[in-house]
């Protein structure tokens, strides 16, 4: 029975680029990963710099000004440049984060979809007890037991999300193990690791894919609250999750200090949904509309 491989790329792209929707999206993602790549160059001061005319003669934050252009923050920095650098942040904690929790999930769920029997029932029960814990609240107690940093946030995040991952590798591999071309190799003696490298794992690129891009939305938003909740990313270190904890106490006298980061959050999560979206229906034309 030969093989049914996945779609051709090519195809998939083409109908990609019909999707407005998700071509926006994917202008919008580029336009933040480029901000992220060349915020040394496009920030005009140092996010960590502290201006001694960067606040009012009574202590507060600037409003937006020419020199200025989003104003400062409470410490008299620009915002500008702490969003700027915040971008580099948050995008290198959803890749780097995601990106793990799609290797572990992938490892795990499908070693144990192809295998069953007592391995797949034991990975079960496991992440149906990681799955009971609150996600947001596993990920504080994990901050608070290890000394936050970027990349101790990433880890922590990846650890939170690989159990979502992880059950869908898992039901896509029972199903794939099951069929006429997997029992085919298996009886011709195929062996175990080239079954599942070239002959299984093609299968699961468009579901990693989409997880992947809707994973760094998810991600994005997870470091924004762990650092408003303060135990994200340490200061002096800008994140957008961090400067709207700073300036929360600001809210109603310079509200372009909590509206700006959070429109970031905002546009940059919406972004990665729609190409996730888009992405779904290309490389599978049958979730279409669902």
């Amino acid at each position: 029975m030969r093989e049914v491989r996945p779609g051709r790329p090519p195809q998939a792209w083409d109908r990609l680029k019909r999707n407005r929707i998700a071509l926006a999206g994917l202008l919008i993602v580029a336009a933040v990963v480029l901000v992220a790549v060349l915020a040394s160059w496009l920030s005009p001061y140092d996010p960590t710099e502290q201006f001694a005319d960067g606040l009012s003669p009574e202590g507060r934050p600037l409003a937006p000004t020419g020199r200025f252009w989003l104003g400062t923050d409470l410490l008299g920095r620009d915002l500008l440049s702490r969003l700027l650098y915040g971008a580099r942040v948050s995008l290198l904690i959803g890749i780097v984060a995601n990106g793990t929790a799609l290797a572990i999930g992938t490892v795990l769920g499908g070693l144990a979809g192809y295998f069953k029997g007592w391995a797949g029932s034991v990975f079960m029960r496991f992440t149906d007890m990681m799955m009971a814990f609150p996600a947001l609240l596993l990920a504080i107690a994990l901050s608070a037991i290890l000394r936050p940093s970027l990349w101790i946030v990433a880890l922590v995040i990846a650890l939170v999300n690989w159990v979502w991952i992880a059950r869908v590798v898992y039901s896509q591999m029972l199903a794939l193990s099951a069929r006429e071309f997997v029992e085919a190799a298996r009886a011709i003696g195929v062996p175990t690791g080239r079954l599942l490298g070239r002959h299984l794992l093609p299968h699961l690129v468009p579901t990693l894919l989409v997880w992947g891009t809707l994973g760094i939305s998810t991600t994005v938003l997870f470091e924004a609250a762990l650092s408003f909740l303060g135990v994200g990313v340490r200061p002096p270190t800008p994140s957008w999750g961090g400067i709207i904890n700073e300036s929360q106490s600001y809210f109603l006298d310079a509200p372009w200090l909590v509206a700006a980061p959070g429109m970031a959050v905002l546009i940059t999560s919406l972004a990665f949904n729609l190409v996730g979206d888009g992405l779904r229906d290309a490389l599978d034309p049958q979730m279409r509309g669902r």
